[in-house]
């Protein structure tokens, strides 16, 4: 005699500003929108360390180290168990990253919007830099074969 459950689907989760996050894409997704974030390493109550940072990589590779050094931070997912959403008293989302008893502390300095519209007016920023580098390039070359025709 078998038994047959019904062919039911179990939804996926819906977070929104707290809760706990385990899926590592999710933890990914989440962390690589940060910009600049002051951060707290601590093991237990004790603070171990602390500082400003850029996030600069967010990977996943159990062969990789998650790195915060000279200001910047290479964040390896694998190096957590979890990732923890909490909201501070002024409703400001940060996140602990877990791992037994360890916790590094990411509080961003700006949203994700406004982390892709400063990355958007550097990359049009460095656009019309060529633009006017090459410009002026063109420039030249016409000044010299101008000059040349004398």
């Amino acid at each position: 005699m078998s038994h047959h459950l019904p062919n039911t689907r179990i939804p996926a989760p819906c977070i929104v500003n707290t809760g706990i996050i385990v899926n590592k894409i999710d933890i990914r997704r989440l962390l690589t929108d940060l910009g600049r974030v002051h951060y707290t390493y601590t093991q237990g109550k004790k603070l171990l360390s602390e500082g400003e940072g850029d996030v600069m990589e967010v990977f996943g590779d159990p062969q990789r180290s998650t790195l915060v050094v000279n200001n910047a931070l290479y964040l390896n997912v694998d190096s957590f168990d979890y990732l923890e959403l909490k909201q501070s008293p002024q409703k400001e989302t940060y996140f602990d990253l877990v791992q037994e008893e360890m916790c590094l502390r990411l509080i961003p300095h700006s949203t994700p919007l406004q982390e892709r519209r400063e990355r958007q007016l550097s990359a049009c920023a460095i656009e019309a830099m060529m633009d006017q580098v090459l410009a002026a390039r063109w420039d030249a070359e016409l000044d010299d074969d101008c000059s040349d025709s004398f």
